[in-house]
């Protein structure tokens, strides 16, 4: 009997995540787009030696660092504007602050992200949400942007990675981040 009962409980969880997948299939992708992007990222940040984080590939582009910090920061605000979850107060920092410091902002606007994000539905992506400029467009649209902005600042952590010798995380065989 208690294996029935554990069974039919185990099934009814697996169908009712299911049909929350099915329900929600543009936030549940967004979702696991952060856990990727959360993953890889902070996989990269570690992998760079500390003495790199102010390595710029050309004199024009952005350290490692201003990097990671880039990256915390829009973490940040990005979901905020998408999802207006409470914003966590912030040590200000600068792209020469110390890795380990650099690296824990990082963790924290991943953390920050999965909880504004967790009540997020894909009924919520018609709604109107602020944007850059000062301007409202769809949360649909900030949607885009944001897994577009991860996916552009992990290629970019991965040829700074690159330049320095260092295989990225997506580099290191199958089952990687």
């Amino acid at each position: 009997m208690k294996t029935l009962l554990c069974t039919s409980a185990c099934a009814l969880a697996l169908a009712l995540a299911a049909a929350a997948q099915a329900a929600n299939p543009m936030a549940t992708a967004l979702r696991n787009a952060e856990r990727m992007s959360s993953s890889r990222m902070t996989a990269a940040a570690q992998l760079m030696p500390a003495a790199k984080y102010s390595f710029k590939p050309t004199a024009g582009s952005m350290s490692f660092g201003q990097l990671i910090l880039h990256v915390a920061t829009s973490n940040d605000g990005m979901c905020h504007m998408l999802t207006s979850y409470p914003a966590a107060p912030r040590t200000a920092l600068k792209p020469t602050s110390p890795k380990a410091d650099l690296v824990a902002a990082l963790k924290s606007s991943w953390e920050y992200c999965s909880r504004a994000l967790a009540n997020f539905t894909d009924a919520d992506l018609s709604k109107p949400v602020p944007f850059f400029g000062g301007r409202k467009v769809s949360a649909a649209t900030m949607v885009l942007a944001l897994s577009g902005d991860w996916e552009d600042h992990y290629s970019q952590q991965a040829a700074y990675l690159r330049r320095n010798g260092i295989l990225p995380p997506t580099a290191h065989g199958r089952g990687t981040p």
